[in-house]
């Protein structure tokens, strides 16, 4: 058995946020490779295409070492086995959170009992922020620089 631990992080990314950077920042501390999958997620209706946030998450990653950026749209565990992922990285920003990632946690390992999911928390002062408060603020042309990173924000580019 390998000891070198691939840890997938999916999640639509819609856009990705300090939040979600900090996540990955955290994994890369436990794990030695860290896979971004970016889901098509068309029943959202994301804001962004699938190939702009794909860009958004490389431009953001560009400076860190083991991390990869994906597009799917197949089942998680499907695409986890095909990258040799065993573990999947879901994060938790508050309690209101925990049931629908630990009931997600339980339907993955019931499709595959050889992935584990490990959740992790942002610091405090990302706790607040979601893709989605962030899409509200960007339909207003509302400052968003404090809650993406700044090569998130060089592209949807409102700065006030």
């Amino acid at each position: 058995m390998s000891s070198h631990k691939i840890a997938l992080y999916p999640g639509t990314f819609d856009p990705i946020t300090n939040g979600h950077f900090d996540v990955i920042e955290r994994a890369l501390h436990l794990f030695d490779e860290v896979i971004i999958a970016v889901a098509v997620s068309e029943e959202k209706n994301p804001m962004f295409s699938l190939l702009e946030r794909i860009e958004m998450i490389n431009k953001s990653i560009a400076h860190l070492e083991n991390v990869s950026v994906i597009g799917f749209d197949n089942l998680t565990v499907e695409l986890a086995k095909s990258h040799g992922a065993t573990i999947l990285i879901r994060g938790l920003r508050a309690v209101s959170d925990f049931e629908y990632e630990l009931q997600l946690g339980y339907l993955n390992n019931s499709l595959d009992d050889s992935i584990e999911t490990v959740y992790l928390m942002p610091k405090l002062k990302h706790a607040f922020i979601s893709s989605s408060i962030v899409r509200n603020l960007l339909k207003f042309n509302a400052k968003t620089e404090h809650l993406v990173p700044k090569e998130v924000q060089e592209m949807i580019g409102n700065t006030k």
